[in-house]
């Protein structure tokens, strides 16, 4: 009898902990990507995106930030599915959740090339041919986005369908203002500063989502 009963009471503690990631994956890699932001000499985020914070010899902090948010990521991606059968979204959310954790990790691994004087002694132009690392960088970059824009679009069905129209509403505008933000053609000149806010639109859904999933009990 015993054992019956702790079973699934381990089963809530785990799914409620892999929800939890969620919020520190969520906070992590904002955190971490401004603290730098604004103390590295020679940083400048109206010039230099902060993927860029991955080079120089600081460089590894950066990188704990994009492959900790994606392990973090995975682990909230699992609690999802655990906590979200049976219903609409409930394979498809946490697979693009994991599309994020994956492409942040590949993030961190792939650097952009140094330009526009970052790190100092960078060439102070952009270069004229892309390394492969660079474009692998960017590829993971866009997955990172456009899954994570994709699951809010489609959490937002599935709220709407329960009747939860103010956290449809929230997840459906938070998707849609990081695409606009981050996959619309804008001029180049503020792309790191655009890209930046979209980091913070996508990482405070993660955090709202863990809460919310963590609050409605799985």
């Amino acid at each position: 009898m015993t054992s019956r009963t702790t079973v699934p009471e381990t089963h809530l503690r785990r799914t409620r902990l892999l929800l939890a990631c969620g919020t520190v994956a969520g906070v992590l890699f904002p955190a971490l990507s401004f603290g730098q932001a604004f103390t590295r000499s020679g940083f400048d985020l109206r010039r230099h995106a902060v993927s860029a914070l991955t080079l120089g010899d600081l460089g590894w902090l950066q990188f704990i930030a994009f492959a900790g948010t994606g392990v973090l990521a995975v682990a909230f991606a699992v609690g999802l599915w655990r906590a979200l059968r049976p219903g609409r979204a409930a394979t498809v959310v946490p697979v693009l959740v994991g599309v994020y954790g994956v492409a942040m990790v590949g993030g961190g691994v792939f650097v952009p090339d140094p330009a526009l004087g970052w790190p100092p002694g960078a060439p102070s132009g952009l270069p004229e041919q892309a390394s492969t690392g660079s474009i692998l960088h960017t590829v993971c970059g866009a997955a990172a986005f456009l899954s994570l824009i994709a699951a809010g679009l489609l959490l937002a069905r599935r709220l709407a369908g329960q009747g939860h129209r103010g956290w449809a509403l929230y997840s459906a505008a938070n998707a849609a203002a990081a695409f606009v933000l981050t996959a619309l053609p804008w001029s180049e000149e503020s792309a790191s500063i655009r890209f930046a806010v979209g980091a913070v639109l996508i990482s405070g859904w993660l955090v709202a989502v863990s809460w919310r999933v963590c609050d409605e009990g799985p």
